[in-house]
This record gives structure tokens, C-alpha cells and sequence, in this order.
């Protein structure tokens, strides 16, 4: 949070407060009421987080927005992470980009500092009033996002890391006959994490093709990943008029314009959502599924009022962790949004971590942190804190043309 007294990185409250404050929180509106009175009094007193119990909740970085229809989805699930076929291929050393940041850091303080829950709310208060002005509309609204997974190869004693990166476009057409087309896996190199992992990679005999393990329902599963580079994939994504899935919907552009515009109106329309997607829990992992819905409608074409609402929900929803400052794996800063419940994956325990700008109003980043690494992930120098898979969010806008879709690009 940026620092607006000049005093020890505190920030005043009553200056953030006054522009983050939304009507609900507005002492002029109170109405005397109990859970008003509450909030205001929590946050004037600067309270700190109250630590949630953790429990095991299954979510994943990816499972979030879908596209529509079978075929799509099952064109999606191959363009991320499965089995990269590759053509064109050139050594992992000739990639000349730097490694973006790989960890969850707290700005301006070592990560073990104190979580304030009270900072975080207000961040993200102060990003519902920024989302309140942000553009309208247009033909397509347009994400490009920049991903990267990391999963560890090879046989005891000579585990290494590897890591997938690749950039994605998404154009969802709004507009009567406007299609909305998918563009995964440009630019995309698998290739050795490090130089060491590089190095055991070579001495395992530089293999094609890397087998990893993989978590599903009943245990886990070997795949393949072919190392080098691979070809675009290009998708549609509509069908018909329904161009996002939202909880157990298909939804339209006209399904989205209708949403309520108030926190708890949209509360109330995530917990029917929930309960119609066969959700019948109170705990960690209701929170979980509301906050995924909330954290998904920020990024689909809504209105400015209810991507505020949204942020607003996230604000309130019980056991959700709150971090006041944290860099995303592009360097970006953010307060940190941390889903409750842990995974245990292969790799080790997981968290699951937003990242939004205050500033702006826009989702930065979601990311899945390690937080206990497993044996294996320590043999490939994995250590807590490593950032496993991110989807980091570089372009968020209402657009009048359709993305070009690359000449090579698999259809």
C-alpha cells in the first residue's frame, strides 16, 4: 500500500478510507446498523486478521473461466498443460528471456511480516471504487495473459524442473454475430527452470520428450511434455450467444448486463449459483467457490458497478486470507487475495493466490504458491514460496477488431 503520512510504511487510514469507502461503509448511511457499526469500528482500530482454519480445498489455477462447448473444452485442456506436441524445436539454453519473479514477496518487507487483514480489505475496497470508472463497452472485450508452469521431471536422484511459457489471447464478441476466438500457446517454450535443472536434464541424456506426475481423483498420473517449442492453438469459444461459463451457466452478454450491481444482491446470486451447482456446505469450500465466481466476473465484460461489487464480495467473504502488499511474478504490485484451504500436489502443499491493483481496479494475477515442498520438489530446488503455475493478466480492454490469428496456429 503505498505510504501517504511518510510514517513507518503505515498507511492513514482516514485518507485511504475516504476513497475507498463504499456506500455501505459511509457513516452518513449506517442506519444504525449492528454489522456496519462493526466494519467501521474494526477498521478505524487498524485490527488484525483473524487466523482462519485451513482445509483441504481442490482449487486449481486454471479452473476458473471456461470456454463453451465440448470440443472447446477439450482444446483447452490440451493447450495448457497435458502433452505439448512441438515442431521448430531449438535447444531450452537459446531462450533469451529472463526468468520473471518465481515467488510471493511481500512489497517493501520480508514475506514473514505481519498479515493485516485490515489493509488488504481496504485495498480491495479501494479497487472496487477504481473498477466503478473503468470502460463500458464495444465490439470485443479482449485479455491477453502471460503463463507459466513449472512441474519436475526425471528419476530419483536426478529430478530436475522444467518450465512451460507461453502468452494467450482471449476476444469475446459481445455484439450480435461477433465470434469469440481463443489464441493459446503463442510463443510458447518448455525448457529446463535453471541452469542446474539444465544441467540434469543434459545429464539424463537431454531427453524429447519428459515425464511428470500429475494429481487426479483416484491418485495420480505420468505424463509426457515435449521439450522446445510448439505451435499456436487457435479456438472458438462461443456458443452461440452464451460466451462465459458462470458457476453451472452458460451466460450471455445480455446475462451479464442484467447482474445485481450491489455486494449483497451479488452475494445472494453467487450462494443460489452455488447451491444449484450442487454445493451444499458452509465452509472453506463454499468461500473457495464464491470467491472464484467473484474473482471470475472481474475479468468478464460487466459492468463497472458490479467488477466493483465483485471486489466488494471478495472483501467480505469469511476465511479468505488478505495481504496489504505483494509483488505478482511480473514484478507488479497488488494486495494478495489467498484463497482458504491448502492442495497437496505431487510438488508438495499449495496455496492458491490473486493479485489485484488497487490503483486501476484490475486483476493482475492468479498463481499457485508453494507453501510445504514434497521430497521431489526439493531434490529440483524447489523451496516454499516457489510460484508452481501463474496466469498474469497484461491486457484487460473493450476492443472494435477481432485478434489475428497466427498463419501456423493449429485449428
Amino acid at each position: 500500500m503505498k505510504n501517504s503520512n511518510g510514517r513507518s510504511g503505515r498507511p492513514d487510514v482516514m485518507q485511504v478510507l475516504a476513497g475507498a469507502r463504499p456506500d455501505e461503509l459511509d457513516p452518513s448511511r449506517l442506519a444504525d446498523s449492528p454489522r456496519q457499526r462493526e466494519d467501521l469500528d474494526r477498521i478505524m482500530a487498524g485490527a488484525a486478521e483473524i487466523g482462519a482454519t485451513r482445509s483441504q480445498v481442490r482449487v486449481r489455477l486454471r479452473g476458473g473461466i471456461r470456454p463453451l462447448g465440448a470440443a472447446t473444452a477439450l482444446a483447452a485442456v490440451a493447450a495448457s498443460v497435458v502433452v505439448v506436441s512441438t515442431v521448430d524445436q531449438r535447444e531450452p539454453s537459446g531462450r533469451p528471456a529472463a526468468h520473471p519473479r518465481s515467488s510471493i514477496a511481500t512489497a517493501g518487507s520480508s514475506s514473514s511480516a505481519p498479515d493485516l487483514h485490515v489493509d488488504g480489505r481496504l485495498e480491495l475496497l479501494s479497487a472496487a471504487k477504481k473498477a466503478e470508472t473503468s470502460a463500458t463497452g464495444g465490439t470485443y472485450w479482449q485479455t491477453t495473459t502471460r503463463s507459466e508452469n513449472v512441474e519436475v521431471a526425471g528419476e530419483k536422484g536426478g529430478f530436475f524442473a522444467v518450465r512451460t511459457t507461453s502468452t494467450e489471447q482471449w476476444s469475446v464478441g459481445v455484439r450480435a454475430g461477433a465470434q469469440s476466438l481463443m489464441v493459446s500457446g503463442l510463443d510458447s517454450v518448455t525448457e529446463p527452470r535453471t541452469k542446474a535443472d539444465e544441467a540434469r536434464w543434459r545429464a539424463a541424456g537431454s531427453p524429447h520428450t519428459v515425464k511428470f506426475e500429475v494429481k487426479n481423483s483416484v491418485g495420480t498420473n505420468t505424463l509426457g511434455l515435449t521439450m522446445g517449442t510448439s505451435r499456436p492453438m487457435v479456438m472458438r469459444t462461443n456458443v452461440d450467444d452464451k460466451i462465459y461459463a458462470l458457476g453451472p451457466r452458460n451466460v450471455s452478454y445480455q446475462d451479464l448486463a442484467e447482474l445485481p450491481s450491489r455486494s449483497g444482491e451479488l452475494r445472494h446470486y453467487l450462494e443460489r449459483l452455488y447451491a444449484a451447482d450442487g454445493g451444499d456446505g458452509t465452509g472453506a469450500g463454499r468461500t473457495a467457490w464464491e470467491l472464484r465466481q467473484a474473482a471470475n466476473l472481474i475479468t468478464m465484460p460487466v459492468k463497472p458497478a458490479v467488477r466493483a461489487a465483485a471486489y466488494r464480495v471478495m472483501a467480505d467473504l469469511p476465511g479468505v486470507g488478505l495481504r496489504g502488499r505483494v509483488s505478482d511474478p511480473l514484478g507488479r504490485t497488488g494486495v494478495g487475495v489467498v484463497f482458504p484451504g491448502t492442495d497437496r500436489t505431487p510438488l508438495g502443499i499449495t496455496e492458491q493466490w490473486l493479485v489485484v491493483d488497487r490503483s486501476t481496479g484490475a486483476m493482475l494475477s492468479e498463481q499457485q504458491v508453494l507453501v510445504e515442498p514434497s521430497a521431489r520438489a526439493r531434490e529440483a530446488g524447489l523451496k516454499a514460496g516457489a510460484t508452481l503455475n501463474y496466469q498474469a493478466t497484461t491486457r484487460m480492454s473493450w476492443g472494435e477488431h477481432q485478434i489475428t490469428v497466427p498463419e501456423n496456429a493449429h485449428h
